[in-house]
């Protein structure tokens, strides 16, 4: 089947809402995402990512926001802030998506998280030689999380 006929606003829905349905409940990423967004922002924010993996993925232009600079504000975000994030991202296009598409979504959020890492590092004064990206292999040690 078709990529376009799979990977559509629905599943791309699917995918944000039960994505973030985990981060608000996980230990090391609901803190500070509550923190961040008060429980009346929630679908707010819900909707924005949903514009943002639909203009990402289906190439549509709903999105009109800039990504990075919330991420630069939050002191101590670190790389298992990001391996975190990416292991309960793989876990949920795992569990909605059919394989094709998870890999498509995943490709993506790899390369966010790497783009975002060293954006926050740089941010920071320090050394982004020694940022290296985090793999999706490497992922697979973190499957207690899930």
């Amino acid at each position: 089947m078709p990529l376009s006929r799979v990977l559509d606003e629905k599943m791309i829905r699917w995918v944000v809402h039960g994505f973030y349905e985990e981060i608000r409940r996980d230990h090391l990423l609901g803190p500070i995402f509550n923190a961040a967004i008060p429980p009346e922002a929630w679908p707010g924010h819900l909707a924005k990512m949903c514009d943002f993996w639909s203009a990402t993925l289906l190439r549509t232009s709903r999105y009109e926001g800039r990504p990075l600079p919330p991420h630069l504000t939050i002191s101590g975000l670190g790389e298992a802030h990001f391996r975190r994030w990416l292991a309960l991202f793989r876990a949920t296009v795992k569990r909605v998506c059919p394989p094709e598409t998870a890999a498509l979504f995943m490709a993506r959020a790899l390369r966010i998280a790497h783009s975002f890492r060293l954006a926050v590092a740089f941010n920071r004064g320090e050394d982004t030689i020694h940022v290296k990206p985090i793999l999706e292999e490497s992922l697979y040690s973190d499957r207690a999380s899930e």
